[in-house]
């Protein structure tokens, strides 16, 4: 499988853009949890050969790829969007939102965008959408890992506050297991409760 490059950042860098952006998010697809977004600018001497999309990794991959993006310069910042937030629209609006939060929260500014799959709204920046640029792009990669991370880490505190749904395993997405917590126990404040697998969680 093709390993993330610069192709897209270089490109931009060759027109004249010096800090680029990628941006991800993680946790649309969950039942439960939040939404979060990362932002990253990658120093263009970057290697990080680990790195790839962060579905591509295990859970202990993804964390080197986090401390070595710390140890090596890369500027990053994570957009959240909260359950009692996701809950009041969809949840592509609440991706969006989420990555805005990330690039706006960065501490270097950055002059170019690129995005994995949509442009981002209200933003007054050029941008370039990739398809599966988690795959194709490496800052947009690095970002999928801070994004995963990060939200794991807060499943992990949900997981605690919220004892026999398995948030640690599952991260809040939609296993079988979880279906039957949700059957046994009933959904929670962290579930997203006009989502419809929450309704319509199969019976067995």
């Amino acid at each position: 499988m093709r390993r993330p490059n610069f192709q897209y950042e270089k490109e931009l860098a060759t027109a004249g853009y010096r800090a680029i952006a990628g941006v991800d998010e993680a946790g649309t697809g969950a039942l439960a949890g939040p939404v979060v977004a990362a932002a990253v600018i990658l120093p263009s001497n970057s290697r990080l050969g680990l790195l790839r999309d962060s579905k591509l990794l295990s859970a202990r991959q993804r964390e080197k790829v986090f401390s070595l993006l710390h140890s090596r310069g890369a500027a990053f910042a994570t957009g959240i969007v909260t359950i009692e937030e996701v809950n009041k629209m969809n949840i592509r609006a609440a991706a969006l939102l989420a990555m805005r939060r990330a690039v706006n929260a960065l501490a270097l500014p950055p002059d170019a965008l690129l995005v994995d799959a949509f442009k981002i709204p209200n933003l007054i920046l050029p941008q370039r959408a990739v398809v599966h640029g988690d795959r194709l792009v490496k800052s947009i990669a690095a970002a999928s890992v801070v994004a995963k991370v990060t939200r794991d880490a807060l499943m992990l505190e949900l997981a605690r506050q919220y004892p026999g749904y398995g948030f640690a395993r599952h991260k809040g997405y939609g296993t079988a297991a979880h279906c039957r917590a949700l059957r046994r126990l009933g959904a929670t404040p962290a579930h997203r409760l006009n989502f419809a697998p929450v309704k319509e969680c199969p019976r067995g």
